[in-house]
């Protein structure tokens, strides 16, 4: 096989996407491809034959990476790979980078100079800030949107009951105090759904913090676009749904309760389990009108709850309930393919929606 002519070799640094630059032995900038010029911001004159710490933020960055070159105990001698740096654009903007390149020697063995091919680590750097982004929103979704939930709820049925207590008194103010805590609550739950939102989506944005610093914007629309108002403090419904007999699943007590407590006040019969396997053997020896279960849930998962009750009890209507719309284990969709028809997205439970799906389900 005949060796390919120098010039093939010369096109493709010249058009890699990577940042390739060649320095001779004094550190003088000798060659500066297309994607350092992408990457950094220079055109190849501006910096040809300037010394290559112009590329970095100080001498000592530049120094280290020449170390590394030499050090015997890093890589093999004269050559370094993925050794990680920081390179300064002609903006001033820092950028890390991993370095792999080696020292150049002419034919008397005589070092004449280096080549180092950079890669451009800030796309790696932000999917990785992504992949974090995405565990932490799950978990913030999880974990403290179920508590948020059980709050809001509670405070619906406590509205309820002022206006009972009150009678004909005047309860405008306890009202407007509830109402306002109710607001305040959802605004919380309204920056765990954009965290769910941000982690499904794949991107976020920034914005200045204080100078120099930045934080996560978590101030856009809520996760699914709602525009749906804060719930009001609500009175029960006319009986409508007296003497159903409905179980509740959710491995958070808390919200049991609280929803429980809502279909209570209703006329149901409520039962309450935090565990799919608890349900499952419960079902076994006594009969509902319906099951409204969490989606996520650690031993058996809403889906799997869904297609035990298909498989035994087919005519017994299921509503699937979520934290939050990022469903990361399609938990949802598998569930509507298998023929589900009642789904609540916690946001939270909003009592007008939860009477009226259960009352869809069990035909009244």
């Amino acid at each position: 096989m005949s060796a390919l002519p120098p010039i093939y070799f010369e096109r493709l640094l010249e058009d890699s996407p990577d940042i390739i630059v060649a320095v001779d032995r004094d550190g003088r900038i000798v060659f500066f491809n297309d994607g350092a010029h992408t990457a950094l911001g220079y055109d190849a004159p501006q910096v040809m034959g300037r010394h290559v710490d112009t590329l970095y933020p100080t001498r000592e960055d530049a120094r280290l990476v020449m170390a590394a070159m030499r050090d015997p105990a890093i890589d093999s001698a004269g050559k370094v790979r993925n050794f990680q740096t920081t390179f300064l654009t002609r903006q001033g903007e820092r950028i890390a980078v991993a370095i792999s390149g080696a020292l150049i020697y002419d034919a008397t063995g005589t070092e004449s100079g280096s080549i180092g091919f950079a890669k451009d680590l800030r796309e790696i750097h932000r999917q990785d800030q992504l992949a974090t982004l995405e565990e932490i929103s799950v978990s913030v979704a999880h974990e403290i949107n179920n508590p948020l939930t059980a709050i809001l709820n509670n405070l619906s049925l406590l509205g309820g009951e002022i206006r009972v207590l009150a009678g004909e008194g005047d309860c405008d103010v306890e009202i407007e105090r509830v109402d306002s805590i109710e607001t305040s609550v959802r605004k919380i739950q309204s920056i765990v759904h954009r965290l769910g939102a941000m982690a499904g989506q794949g991107r976020y944005d920034t914005r200045e913090y204080l100078p120099g610093t930045r934080m996560t914007d978590l101030s856009s629309e809520e996760a699914d676009g709602s525009t749906d108002t804060p719930g009001q403090s609500r009175s029960p419904h006319d009986g409508q749904l007296a003497g159903l007999r409905l179980l509740v699943v959710d491995d958070d007590l808390a919200v049991c309760h609280s929803v429980g407590d809502l279909l209570r006040a209703e006329a149901c019969e409520v039962t309450t389990v935090t565990s799919g396997s608890e349900a499952r053997e419960l079902l076994k020896r006594e009969a509902f009108d319906l099951v409204l279960s969490d989606v996520v849930m650690p031993d058996v998962d809403g889906y799997d709850l869904f297609m035990f009750i298909r498989a035994h009890y087919p005519d017994m209507p299921v509503v699937l309930m979520t934290a939050f719309f990022y469903d990361r284990d399609h938990v949802i969709k598998r569930s509507r393919l298998k023929g589900l028809e009642g789904v609540l997205f916690k946001k939270p439970v909003d009592p007008d929606r939860l009477i009226e799906i259960v009352r869809e389900r069990c035909g009244r």
